[in-house]
């Protein structure tokens, strides 16, 4: 089955050439040329993969990102941008991006970039082959640790009974730790395995991540009991001591 991705750059000559390559690629190519377009292409023909332009007439990338995680579609997104500037890539991975370009960049990297995202896009059916979790009676994985439950399969998580909202890549950092409870996982170890992608040492993007599950289930972000910051190596997610 042929992979359609979904183009939305309003720059004719690079949708032109992203086009182009990706058809002599084997892909099925779906162009916009803003964001309320791309929005609505990716709402109707729900792609196998979109990249999205940061700077977009009507909607900017940032815009059309988030308003697709929101309806709950986790069609893997590689946003483009001409701006190579931290804060705009750690914000588009926030929002759930999923890979991030910088202009100008070549065919082979994009169609390197667009297998590779492709290849991981299933992230439920992955996490579903993880070991650390229990199995329920109608085969689904479960974890639960102190008041933190969480079902992978259905992208759902409970803290103390109510229910927690996080992105997609959020969601996968808090199952890999899960899965790797009481082991000392480094920065690194987690840019690999949750954003398999080197950042060039860039682990502020874990940090944040790592902010953002606190905020939802600890009581104090700065004295955390689920996931503990081991000074000089990374984060280790552990069963709270009970008092």
């Amino acid at each position: 089955m042929t992979n359609t991705i979904l183009v939305v750059e309003d720059e004719l000559s690079i949708a032109t050439l992203l086009q182009y390559n990706l058809k002599q690629a084997g892909y099925d190519v779906l162009i916009a040329n803003d964001g309320e377009d791309g929005l609505q292409q990716a709402m109707k023909h729900l792609p196998d993969l979109i990249l999205l332009d940061l700077m977009l007439p009507k909607r900017d990338g940032m815009e059309v990102c988030k308003e697709l995680r929101l309806h709950k579609i986790e069609t893997p997104i590689i946003m483009l941008t001409a701006k190579d500037d931290e804060f705009d890539k750690v914000l588009g991975l926030e929002l759930g991006a999923d890979d991030y370009m910088t202009k100008p960049f070549s065919p082979r990297e994009v169609l390197a970039r667009v297998k590779a995202v492709l290849r991981r896009s299933k992230v439920s059916t992955i996490i579903a082959m993880n070991t650390g979790a229990d199995t329920l009676e109608n085969g689904e994985k479960m974890y639960r640790v102190g008041d933190l439950v969480v079902y992978p399969d259905r992208f759902e998580a409970l803290f103390a009974g109510e229910a927690l909202e996080f992105t997609p890549k959020e969601f996968e950092l808090l199952v890999y730790l899960l899965d790797n409870k009481n082991r000392v996982l480094t920065r690194d170890q987690l840019l690999s395995a949750v954003w398999h992608y080197d950042f060039a040492g860039d682990t502020r993007i874990v940090d944040v991540h790592i902010s953002h599950l606190r905020d939802q289930i600890e009581e104090n972000s700065r004295k955390p009991k689920y996931i503990k910051t081991i000074r000089g190596l990374g984060y280790k997610f552990e069963e709270p001591k009970q008092l």
